[in-house]
């Protein structure tokens, strides 16, 4: 039966790198494109990687209840579009969310039916080599992405399932198995 799977985690443990080789090696289901205040990055299209909106727009769309989830994160505003998860689930199709920790508990809120996927690193070591590694980000930004990491870390009870991310094609055939579907798509 499809679902909501929602897919946390500290940054730098790969949920995106997962999200994406998911939705290459899984067309039947649908990800969410999240709404937020930031700046597009260069190379990133409106309504494919996220919906760039004002702030004045979020925060309209906040009051009229249109987000399942919301949060800030350095200093801009994420959320999930209620309707359009709304819409995918009522049509039978799988829909996965990648957002941090808070949005997934605010999501266990508005439906407790959600599955919740906690990636985990291998290792402390590997997060934080990953982390520096990246070399994208100040020392004190790192410092904080770690810092935010234990907290992180720490909230994995929260969750239905934790997945360590060890190899990106064992991790989508994990998820996809946690999900409930077949091995191969359909499409």
């Amino acid at each position: 039966m499809a679902g909501l799977t929602v897919v946390s985690g500290p940054s730098g443990v790969g949920k995106s790198t997962l999200i994406q080789r998911l939705r290459q090696t899984r067309p039947d289901v649908w990800v969410s494109v999240s709404a937020t205040t930031r700046e597009p990055r260069a190379g990133e299209v409106d309504g494919e990687h996220y919906h760039f909106v004002t702030p004045e727009a979020f925060e309209q769309m906040r009051e009229a209840g249109e987000f399942l989830e919301y949060a800030n994160f350095a200093g801009n505003w994420y959320a999930t579009p209620r309707r359009a998860v709304e819409e995918h689930l009522a049509a039978g199709t799988p829909v996965v969310l990648e957002i941090d920790l808070e949005g997934a508990r605010q999501v266990r809120t508005h439906m407790p039916q959600a599955q919740l996927v906690f990636l985990a690193p291998p290792s402390w070591e590997s997060l934080v080599a990953r982390l520096s590694g990246r070399g994208t980000e100040a020392p004190e930004i790192v410092d904080r992405r770690l810092q935010a990491a234990r907290t992180e870390m720490a909230a994995q009870g929260e969750f239905d399932v934790t997945m360590v991310n060890d190899s990106l094609d064992d991790a989508v055939a994990r998820l996809v198995s946690l999900m409930g579907l077949p091995e191969a798509s359909s499409a």
